[in-house]
């Protein structure tokens, strides 16, 4: 008798546009201001050739320190750079910024803390002590130490901010694991046989991610501003790439005379810190209306 080969039909999961209608119209009002916000912030960086015509780097001195006007709507720096060219491509280096500085050790420390708080025992004690010693440092302090022995730059300036930002996504992750872990849907994995890993990953760290998340929009925001800090003291992303905050020192001192340099780059990190702020809160509405766990 011979066994012949079924083939079965493969089911297609097609796109549907009206669930995600249903979900997007359920999310709240400040998600979507908070969402679009950003979202526009970073087209603007992405279509930066094609919303100006003029080079970020290269000045025309001819042109230094024009007040805004049609041509030029943030007007034009002392060595003639436009201001505009700058802040649209200066959005491309500072989300750039925000979302590396803050999700690398997002990442790690979550993973860190999950492990740390299921497994317990000295792997735990061990990295609650380093923990604490980092956390008892402030974290400007360290990002400056390291900065000092590396050197400035945008890749020295992410390794300092992961020397000193993992650590509060560790605790986060580790304070929900030991509470988690007790709950019956991981005694129930337990109890199936699987492995450390699986139940980690796969069915605790989906429900104790959400405090990390909504703490991550904040972090991205005042690394943005760290970013820019680091840029006004020289330690940062260096001149002439248009990093915002490098935009607002190169204005500094021409304040009293030429006003726009500095504060329209500062209007564009505001702005940029309220899109993030407004998805912190939506997030947070809506991970503390979510009751069921993930299995």
């Amino acid at each position: 008798m011979s066994v012949k080969s079924v083939a079965l039909p493969i089911r297609i999961r097609r796109f549907n546009p009206g669930a995600w209608r249903n979900v997007v119209a359920g999310w709240p009002l400040n998600l979507k201001i908070g969402l679009t916000m950003l979202m526009t912030i970073a087209l603007a960086g992405i279509f930066a050739p094609v919303l100006t015509p003029y080079d970020p780097i290269i000045g025309d001195f001819q042109n230094a320190l024009d007040p805004p006007s049609w041509e030029h709507p943030f007007g034009t720096d002392n060595v003639g750079r436009d201001v505009f060219s700058r802040v649209l491509y200066g959005a491309r280096i500072d989300l750039q910024i925000g979302f590396i500085a803050t999700y690398v050790p997002f990442i790690y420390g979550v993973a860190l803390g999950a492990i740390a708080g299921y497994v317990g025992g000295w792997f735990d004690t061990l990295l609650m002590r380093l923990v604490d010693i980092t956390i008892a440092f402030p974290f400007l302090v360290i990002i400056i130490v390291i900065l000092a022995i590396l050197g400035p730059g945008i890749q020295n300036m992410y390794i300092a901010v992961f020397a000193a930002g993992w650590t509060i996504y560790t605790r986060l992750a580790r304070a929900e694991m030991l509470v988690i872990r007790q709950q019956e849907y991981i005694l129930a994995a337990q109890a199936l046989g699987y492995n450390r890993m699986r139940i980690i990953f796969r069915h605790a760290v989906p429900n104790l991610i959400g405090s990390s998340i909504v703490f991550s929009m904040s972090d991205f925001v005042l690394n943005i501003l760290l970013a820019s800090a680091l840029s006004y003291f020289g330690i940062g992303v260096q001149p002439p790439a248009p990093e915002w905050g490098a935009i607002v020192t190169d204005g500094r001192d021409w304040l009293l005379q030429a006003w726009w340099i500095s504060t329209l780059p500062g209007f564009a990190i505001i702005f940029t810190g309220v899109a993030a702020s407004l998805i912190g809160d939506g997030l947070s509405k809506i991970i503390s209306q979510r009751n069921t766990p993930v299995l």
